[in-house]
């Protein structure tokens, strides 16, 4: 894991992606933001990745801060989505 949290990324919290034999949308995706440092992370990857349940101890902090900050990336695929991934990923976790 690199010294600054600042560079962590998916990959490194849960180790190099390892994708299926086919390819989606959804695939991509994930795979695109995987290696990025979270806080480089778009809402719209924070919003994949936290439906996904991909590193969720990491990523809800810096989902919902975001959204206390009201930072709008203009990069969801509809309005509200990331606080819906906030929403599903804490459900998920047993967190409600």
């Amino acid at each position: 894991m690199p010294a600054n949290t600042d560079d962590i990324s998916v990959a490194d919290l849960l180790g190099p992606w390892v994708g299926p034999d086919w390819d989606s949308g959804l695939i991509d995706r994930c795979r695109k933001a995987w290696s990025k440092p979270l806080r480089d992370l778009s809402n719209e990857e924070l919003a994949t990745l936290l439906r996904q349940r991909f590193a969720v101890e990491h990523l809800l902090p810096i989902a919902t801060k975001r959204l206390a900050d009201g930072v709008e990336d203009d990069t969801e695929m509809y309005g509200g989505e990331l606080q819906a991934a906030i929403d599903y990923a804490t459900r998920a976790a047993g967190r409600v």
